[in-house]
């Protein structure tokens, strides 16, 4: 799912190619894609661009007369910047958004649809759609400590909470609890004062970092490969492979469609976090230690 530093360097190329055009017209392959019915989308065509910004993992495009287009790209949404007028692919093709100097086309990638496009009158229907979370590159320690131990959840449950923090998703809260050196079910209520702190300043230097490198990759041009598994991850999507720092192979939990990854020696100290599949197919034969592993 594309969070907040991806979703980021799309809006950067957006805010270049697309303020200040006129909107000529939406053209939607899925009709499933559109969960609004008010405002009609014929409303849209013919008017300018004044805004794009983002809302947790949303993506906004205002327009004349407090329109919103609302984007949410989902696990498998991505954009396309084309020429005027493309066709839209019959396979991944959700919708195309025809400007008058070229064409955002929305994709999705598997046979699931859960992207989604809101059309919204005025703030007050982009506030409906805002989960609530801070800004977490905009607010301090005292507030994010606030908000850690608000409620009694793990770590990564916490990170992940859009009602909490806004833009981090699985893949980047497996990098930050990676750098500040935390277990991803460490309970929020349990944490130590420095332990709440070292999350804090992984968070700012993570998504810092990740946007930087998003950017040079784009380097001005249309970001092309959005995914939650890069280059250079220290142990999202890295199953098996060696930790960065320490060289012990990356482990992880699965549960639903859900993985998450870590490294049992800079995070657990050693100990194997139990895998809601295997370790219940395994019972006693479940390791309990990396060194036991």
């Amino acid at each position: 799912m594309p969070e907040l530093p991806d979703v980021t360097v799309y809006l950067e190329a957006l805010q270049q190619r697309i303020v200040g055009q006129k909107l000529t017209g939406v053209r939607l392959a899925n009709p499933f894609l559109l969960r609004t019915v008010e405002p009609a989308l014929s409303e849209l065509n013919g008017k300018n661009v004044l805004d794009v910004r983002r809302v947790g993992k949303r993506i906004v495009i205002e327009l004349d007369d407090a329109l919103f287009i609302v984007i949410h790209l989902m696990i498998a949404g991505r954009l396309r910047w084309l020429p005027i007028g493309a066709k839209i692919p019959g396979k991944l093709g959700l919708a195309a958004f025809d400007f008058s100097n070229g064409t955002l086309l929305l994709t999705e990638a598997g046979s699931k649809r859960r992207a989604s496009l809101h059309l919204v009158r005025g703030e007050q229907g982009i506030r409906a759609l805002d989960p609530g979370g801070v800004e977490v590159l905009e607010t301090d320690l005292e507030t994010f400590r606030s908000l850690l131990r608000r409620e009694r959840h793990t770590l990564k449950r916490s990170l992940t909470d859009p009602h909490l923090f806004s833009g981090i998703g699985n893949a980047y809260s497996d990098e930050i609890l990676h750098r500040a050196r935390l277990s991803p079910v460490q309970m929020t209520t349990s944490l130590s004062e420095d332990e709440v702190a070292r999350p804090f300043d992984a968070t700012r230097e993570t998504l810092l970092d990740r946007t930087q490198r998003l950017r040079d990759e784009a380097a001005g041009g249309f970001p092309e490969k959005v995914t939650a598994f890069r280059e250079g991850m220290a142990v999202h999507g890295r199953y098996n492979k060696p930790c960065p720092d320490c060289g012990t192979p990356v482990q992880r939990i699965v549960y639903a469609e859900n993985e998450t990854n870590y490294c049992a020696r800079c995070q657990t100290g050693g100990r194997l976090l139990a895998d809601r599949a295997l370790s219940r197919l395994l019972h006693g034969d479940w390791p309990k230690s990396i060194d036991e592993l």
